[in-house]
């Protein structure tokens, strides 16, 4: 299947009403610490605390009468798993969630608060992929990847399709990237919303499998990384992410740990905002100099906030 803008917009008409439209946010002292005008998209402040909820809500909303009867499965760590037992708390469908055993507690908390069925695997020794689909098959349900889904591509770009609306046309749009669901569906918005803007991904350091990709032209799978940016532990890009990717973006860069932590203190001290670690590697980028923004108009996905309090404490003591 093809994607366009098209399929962006269409998701816009379907989770309207239903997924927030989140705030821009700006920072007088980031722009002064980078040179740029960085213009913040806070996910952090979507239902169930991630763009996340973009993706899951659309994925939902185009099924089948049949298929919403039965239900819908999904495999995530954590915000994927709240977003789709949210989406299918609000729309009546009924939610199965395949998370690690490691998983935060946070975000299993929010998962089964929201009404969904919890099936535990360790990720180290099994294959989620594998287990997810034995257990839809099994079951007759829909099965709703984290990333590498046509419709959860069309409802993360609404993300960027209303940041560019509200803010004008960027020289820079920097995105967290796991498995490239967001970046991919950012791409389709920032190109057809403004043309000539370089589009970055970025990842964590400890799993550069969207870097390697890229370099070598074909979508490379790692072991699974270990970072503290739990949401993007993901260990290769998607057949319907990566061609997008691949195409549209100027490149992919990394963030290490420290630097997520930094990032972390930033919006926590200076703009009194959460963030996950997953969700600071966009600003990293640009707190760190590893895209060039100085001078220029910066679109930066902040992807979440739903990290435990606990983590977030150690955190920011380090």
């Amino acid at each position: 299947m093809s994607l366009s803008y098209a399929d962006v917009e269409a998701a816009a008409g379907r989770i309207d009403g239903i997924a927030h439209r989140t705030p821009v946010l700006t920072s007088r002292t980031a722009d002064r610490l980078t040179g740029a005008s960085l213009f913040f998209k806070a996910e952090p402040l979507q239902r169930a605390g991630a763009f996340k909820f973009r993706g899951a809500c659309n994925a939902i909303a185009a099924l089948s009468p049949e298929q919403r009867r039965r239900g819908v499965l999904a495999f995530s760590s954590g915000n994927h798993a709240q977003a789709i037992a949210y989406a299918g708390a609000l729309q009546n469908v009924p939610t199965v969630i395949v998370m690690p055993h490691d998983a935060p507690a946070i975000k299993v908390a929010a998962t089964r608060g929201y009404g969904a069925e919890i099936v535990s695997y360790d990720r180290y020794k099994e294959d989620r992929e594998a287990v997810s689909r034995q257990l839809a098959e099994a079951r007759g349900l829909s099965m709703i990847p984290p990333y590498d889904h046509p419709d959860v591509i069309a409802g993360q770009g609404t993300a960027v399709k209303e940041l560019i609306e509200e803010v004008g046309p960027l020289d820079v749009l920097l995105v967290c990237l796991g498995g490239g669901g967001l970046l991919a569906g950012s791409c389709l918005a920032a190109r057809a919303l403004s043309p000539e803007v370089e589009i970055w991904g970025v990842e964590p350091e400890a799993g550069n499998d969207g870097q390697q990709s890229l370099a070598k032209g074909e979508v490379v799978r790692i072991p699974v990384p270990v970072s503290i940016a739990d949401g993007a532990l993901t260990t290769h890009l998607g057949q319907h992410t990566f061609p997008i990717i691949q195409r549209e973006a100027a490149g992919i860069v990394t963030a290490t740990d420290a630097q997520l932590v930094a990032a972390m203190r930033f919006f926590v001290e200076r703009m009194k905002l959460v963030v996950e670690p997953t969700g600071c590697l966009a600003a990293a980028a640009a707190f760190e100099g590893a895209v060039p923004v100085a001078g220029k108009r910066v679109g930066v996905i902040l992807s979440g906030g739903n990290v435990d309090p606990a983590a977030l404490g150690r955190h920011l003591a380090a």
